[in-house]
């Protein structure tokens, strides 16, 4: 009987499920986002620290030493 039903009719092609390696792949691509978000914030920080470190010194000594110099030399 099984051989006579073989060959006959239409194969019919079966879905896979996709759903958990779709989401698998979702949460890959999400990591992989914020990794790349975090490196790039990184590497900005480290690129533009002594800029930043400049920047703060003056504005230290400016409102530290100058303004109140300029102050007390007024009165």
């Amino acid at each position: 009987m099984a051989e006579e039903e073989y060959g006959k009719g239409v194969p019919m092609v079966i879905n896979p499920q996709m759903g958990p390696f779709e989401s698998m792949v979702d949460d890959i691509r999400y990591r992989a986002q914020l990794i790349a978000r975090n490196q790039k914030l990184d590497s900005g920080g480290s690129a533009s620290s002594m800029t930043g470190f400049i920047a703060g010194f003056v504005f230290a000594l400016l409102m530290v030493i100058i303004i109140p110099m300029l102050i007390w030399s007024v009165i």
